[in-house]
């Protein structure tokens, strides 16, 4: 299994600190968890329809003319591989692992590249893979830009697969309302933005076909009865998406204004969450972790990406760990 953040009983584990008292900021998942309401209790006893308003709630969320619910958006990441023979595939990285990883081991040829070079291979290209904006840096491509490599890809039957897991806060940013063109496939994560990961929910926004050799992956009832009341309630609540797009964007500027107080001004980040690149990241990471913060670190680049604290006693809790850091450093 890839490393990822959200560790926390492992952290809890290694350096002795009960997990109710970390500040666990090694996620880029919203730290607000949108209200649950009331499940009927047929969602539990029953198997789950697909009639019963998911879909359509989701495609007035994501502005999308077709799409697929999946057990979290991992589960496509791992499925569309084993939808095509195996080719020449690019990812754009550094992103998040699991993409190469899925590829790799469905027998695909696997080249890792900078947005720089994929002009340099694009055109012998069967399928390029990318996050945006990207995890861990934040790095944000146009939609214009993608589109380009789309219509190039798409010509020879390739495919362009965009992951949108931290699109919702900038939701006209998105390519979901292109996603019916042959060979785009757009793929949103659910619990990041709505702060709630342990719901396991995440859709996946292409052509009819492309779907439906999905669907017949997943096999029937891949999404639970409650997860569906759920996920409807909360793409329907309009209100509460405009004040979650509000809180997180003030609380990503407030995190990038504390680390750039300390002297650790971020290199990239989005909404959910900011990204610095510094030559102690590991030694800052563990010092962090020795007082109950969890940041998740990624050793190779030496960087750190940090998520959002969620009221001011975290706030001012990481602000005074940095003060420490500043004076006891090794």
């Amino acid at each position: 299994m890839l490393e990822h953040g959200g560790r926390l009983r492992q952290a809890a584990q290694q350096y002795g600190i009960a997990e109710p008292d970390w500040l666990d900021l090694s996620s880029g998942i919203a730290p607000w968890p949108w209200p649950i309401g009331e499940i009927p209790v047929r969602a539990w006893a029953r198997l789950p329809e697909t009639d019963d308003g998911l879909e359509d709630a989701a495609r007035r969320y994501y502005d999308a003319d077709e799409l697929l619910p999946v057990p979290g958006s991992q589960a496509a990441i791992q499925l569309l591989p084993r939808l095509r023979r195996s080719g020449r595939v690019a990812v754009l990285s550094p992103c998040y692992a699991e993409h190469a990883e899925a590829w790799r081991k469905a027998g695909h040829v696997v080249r890792e590249i900078g947005e720089h070079e994929v002009e340099h291979f694009i055109d012998s290209l069967d399928v390029l893979v990318l996050v945006n904006p990207n995890n861990p840096t934040g790095r944000l491509i146009s939609a214009v830009q993608l589109l380009e490599w789309h219509t190039r890809l798409a010509a020879r039957g390739g495919w362009l697969v965009v992951d949108e897991a931290f699109m919702d806060n900038t939701p006209g940013l998105s390519l979901a309302a292109h996603s019916n063109r042959s060979g785009l496939i757009v793929l949103r994560s659910f619990g990041k933005f709505f702060g709630l990961a342990g719901v396991r929910l995440g859709f996946v926004l292409a052509e009819h076909k492309l779907l439906q050799l999905l669907a017949e992956q997943l096999g029937p009832w891949s999404i639970s009865g409650p997860t569906r009341v759920l996920g409807t309630a909360c793409l329907l609540d309009n209100a509460g998406h405009r004040r979650q797009i509000q809180r997180a964007a003030a609380a990503s500027q407030r995190l990038l204004e504390l680390l750039t107080r300390h002297g650790y001004a971020p290199q990239g980040g989005c909404a959910l969450f900011q990204w610095l690149a510094c030559e102690d990241a590991a030694l800052l990471q563990r010092f962090m972790a020795q007082r109950g913060i969890l940041l998740r670190l990624f050793e190779h680049g030496s960087s750190l990406r940090l998520g959002l604290p969620s009221e001011e006693a975290e706030w001012l809790r990481l602000d005074q760990a940095f003060d420490a850091w500043a004076t006891e450093r090794p």
